[in-house]
């Protein structure tokens, strides 16, 4: 009788168990939230929880039970043969699909084939893979943006010829964007974490009707992992860790996040640090980028010092902290309420190309010091969403924020005892409320506003590190300067028939600057100014869909940059002998796009796509010669230089085309490649001929062989960049020459390049993998355009990673 009694306990146990289904990722082995259940005999539907679990009672002897997800393949199995499988089904990535979902185009989710732009994504599965170290080489890796780098802590981001303050961050629906913005290179991107995303949109062209100032070149829309309900009564708990190491530059990065859901309740941590040595560049290219002295302060004295090994950049590591906190909170089914707080905060970073600046060609460098001081960034986030069918929307969704940005500069020259110091710090506040609402089966109307708010403090300071006296000196932006802007836009998605649609939108945007100046520190022509202005801009595009595997897009839109504190008030030296002083009169610059592009699918094996774009930039704002006071050049920190400002005194135009091509070969290979290339040109203002814009890019892309089975994946890839003369450089350029090689002549120029490189993973179980790599196999010494590090040397990376 006991026996019987254990028996039917054993059976009873294992039929419950077997009622629970997991779904996996065939090569990665890691279990799929949000994959759809659903059967029509019996009538059922059911979803994957955070563990990629689902209860399977409701669909007890059905016949076709099929399983869906937006990232996956779809496929149908009856339950006995999900009894044969014990319960356990394994998806397919999509490497070819034209069903894609986006968010970046009008804030809410999309149907990507539906949308007429150009939108690249990067999936959480594919960063995992990349393994990129800052979310700056995470953008590069896939292939359409361009990253500069000034220092090893840094990381520009160039799309279609235009960066800095003409391209546009945007995280979790935040603007990161901000009144100090700069037209020269920035390094704010590197304050996300490469490790918290769960997926990147790129939006390429001006994206002013959505997100306002700014995006002129595109949007990057970064997403951060969002917290997780549990979908039965008892808590979840899900998480990743990481441990990372990496040669070039001794990199040391260690990662978790987790996250923590209950019913109405879920919480997200996510926590990253990681630290980089000098980063080592290769021993086969142009011996100009070799670092063959550098400088050091001994026995109260700078002193210049021999390289011991000149691939090593000296004066070019950092290391970085990055935190997130999310709390999620649904009282009901149509309400969510999200908090966040985000903080980065980044180490001193030496400024790499000023530390290398000889500008007299003596052989002693200019600068005894030029560091970063710590970069931190903090952000706190409230969003509330509520859905529900009313006569003014379907969805609404308020987003408020507050964002502490800090930077500093620290400066001196060689056997120079006086340390400059610049802090700036800019309070950002933001408002915005966006709304949908689904006027009949054909027209989707979107619509909502935006407030912003920056305030901007500086101060300054010259210490004498002998003596310690401290002075204080002019500050780089005004004080107690603020920069506000608003906006209202409204946009529409009409159906014309099932294969053609029409997307088109309208925005108002007003802006308004003020600025108080110290006339004390600085003989200032004016002691307060105002600037305010405002700019309509608007898009219409059309999608043309002869089959399902077939878009045809066509695209015109405006968009613009409003002149912010750092183009209307700053004061610095932008390079040696010139000083950069205030220019109130400032107008907005305005961008004219349009676009035309296709993306097809062949057969199951093949998908092409190639987009061409022409945009055109009207009263650009440049820095140029100018007067102050009447005079053209005025006597600044202690050296006479040539005075310039930024200003509205030329046009620009880009051009350009990008192409991609992927090509299932079979049997787990893929080939994928993307091509970039873009032509710039600005007029001069005074001989009214065009030279080459700054920014755009050389020819660029990359070529990837990757091979995926079960618990394995390869790639084998190229990455190359073409060659930039003297002629093919910006006049900036060719003067601020430092960063760049010298030809025959002597004369700047972008010697083209290539790397060869090698990734591979192995997903031993549902829990570990193990991911290792080289890149820049061949170890060749080059340097990317603009910038002033060289990129890595031969670089083995291996990572050890922990799902649970």
């Amino acid at each position: 009788m006991k026996r019987t009694l254990l028996f039917a306990f054993v059976f009873i146990s294992i039929n419950t168990h077997t009622q629970t289904l997991t779904v996996i990722d065939a090569t990665t082995r890691q279990t799929i939230a949000g994959v759809v259940l659903y059967a029509k005999n019996p009538v059922a539907s059911a979803i994957t929880n955070a563990k990629g679990q689902v209860k399977l009672n409701v669909f007890t002897g059905a016949d076709s039970i099929y399983f869906q997800h937006v990232s996956y393949s779809p496929v149908i199995f009856s339950y006995s043969n999900l009894q044969s499988k014990f319960f356990i089904v394994e998806l397919t990535a999509l490497s070819i699909s034209l069903d894609e979902v986006v968010v970046s185009a009008n804030r809410w989710e999309q149907e990507k084939i539906e949308i007429p732009y150009r939108i690249a994504k990067i999936s959480m599965r594919d960063a995992s893979f990349e393994n990129s170290q800052t979310s700056a080489d995470l953008l590069g890796s896939g292939g359409y943006v361009y990253v500069q780098k000034s220092q090893l802590a840094g990381g520009s981001p160039m799309l279609r010829g235009f960066a800095t303050n003409r391209v546009l961050l945007v995280v979790d629906g935040v603007r990161m964007n901000n009144a100090i913005f700069r037209l020269g290179n920035l390094q704010n991107v590197i304050s996300l974490d490469a490790g918290s995303f769960e997926d990147v949109e790129v939006l390429f062209g001006p994206g002013a009707v959505i997100y306002g100032s700014d995006a002129i070149g595109g949007v990057m829309d970064f997403h951060t992992l969002r917290p997780v309900l549990s979908t039965e009564k008892q808590m979840v708990i899900t998480g990743n860790a990481l441990a990372r190491y990496s040669s070039a530059s001794n990199e040391k990065t260690g990662h978790l996040d987790f996250n923590i859901g209950l019913k109405k309740w879920a919480f997200t941590t996510s926590l990253t640090y990681a630290d980089y040595d000098d980063l080592r560049a290769g021993s086969h290219g142009n011996s100009y980028f070799l670092r063959r002295t550098y400088q050091d302060h001994i026995h109260d004295r700078d002193t210049m010092l021999i390289n011991d090994d000149p691939e090593v950049q000296v004066e070019s590591g950092f290391s970085q902290l990055y935190l997130m906190q999310k709390i999620l909170y649904k009282p009901v089914k149509d309400l969510r309420i999200d908090y966040s707080i985000h903080y980065s905060f980044t180490s001193d970073a030496p400024r790499y190309d000023r530390l290398c600046l000889d500008e007299n060609g003596d052989g002693t460098l200019d600068n005894a010091e030029w560091y970063y001081g710590p970069q931190k960034w903090l952000m706190n986030r409230l969003g509330i969403s509520y859905t529900r069918t009313t006569g003014l929307f379907d969805q609404m969704r308020l987003i408020a924020a507050f964002q502490n940005y800090e930077e500093s500069r620290h400066d001196r020259k060689f056997n120079n005892n006086r340390l400059r110091n610049q802090t700036e710090k800019v309070n950002a506040g933001s408002l915005n409320i966006d709304l949908d609402k689904k006027i009949s089966d054909k027209i989707t109307l979107y619509y909502g506003t935006e407030a912003i708010l920056n305030q901007v403090g500086s101060t300054a300071n010259r210490i004498n590190i002998m003596t310690k006296e401290s002075l204080a000196i002019n500050t780089r932006y005004p004080d107690g300067s603020t920069w506000q802007a608003y906006g209202f836009y409204v946009s529409a998605k009409y159906k014309i028939i099932e294969y053609l649609i029409l997307n088109g939108g309208l925005r108002y945007s007003y802006y308004k600057v003020k600025a108080d100046f110290d006339t004390a520190m600085f003989p200032f022509p004016v002691v307060h100014t105002e600037n305010n202005n405002g700019a309509l801009n608007g898009s219409i595009g059309m999608v043309f869909m002869p089959t399902d595997s077939w878009q045809i897009y066509v695209n015109g839109g405006t968009g613009f940059h409003a002149p912010n504190i750092d183009d209307m008030a700053k004061v610095f030296d932008s390079e040696p002998g010139s000083v950069v002083v205030p220019n109130p009169g400032l107008k907005p610059e305005y961008a004219w796009n349009v676009e035309v592009g296709t993306s097809k699918i062949f057969g199951r094996f093949m998908k092409a796509d190639i987009t061409a774009y022409f945009t055109y930039l009207d009263n650009a704002l440049s820095r140029r010669n100018f007067q102050f006071n009447g005079m053209d050049s005025i006597l600044y920190d202690g050296e006479m230089s040539r005075v310039q400002a930024i200003q509205n005194i030329t046009r620009a135009y880009v051009w350009g085309i990008q192409a991609g091509v992927k090509i299932l070969i079979g049997k787990g290979l893929e080939l994928n490649s993307v091509l970039s290339y873009q032509k710039g040109m600005e007029q001069d203002e005074v001989s009214l001929v065009d030279y080459p814009l700054r920014h755009a890019a050389p020819l660029f892309g990359s070529t990837h062989l990757t091979y995926e089975r079960k618990n394995l994946k390869f790639d084998f890839y190229s990455v190359y960049n073409s060659k930039m003369d003297f002629e093919d450089l910006a006049l900036s350029e060719r003067q601020d020459d430092a960063p760049y090689a010298k030809d025959d002549q002597g004369n700047p120029f972008v010697p083209g390049w290539y790397t060869l490189n090698f990734k591979g993973a192995w997903y031993i179980n549902r829990t570990l993998a193990l991911n290792a790599g080289i890149e820049n196999i061949t170890d060749r010494l080059y340097r990317p355009y603009a910038s002033g590090l060289s990129a890595p040397g031969r670089n083995f990376m291996v990572a050890l990673r922990a799902r649970f």
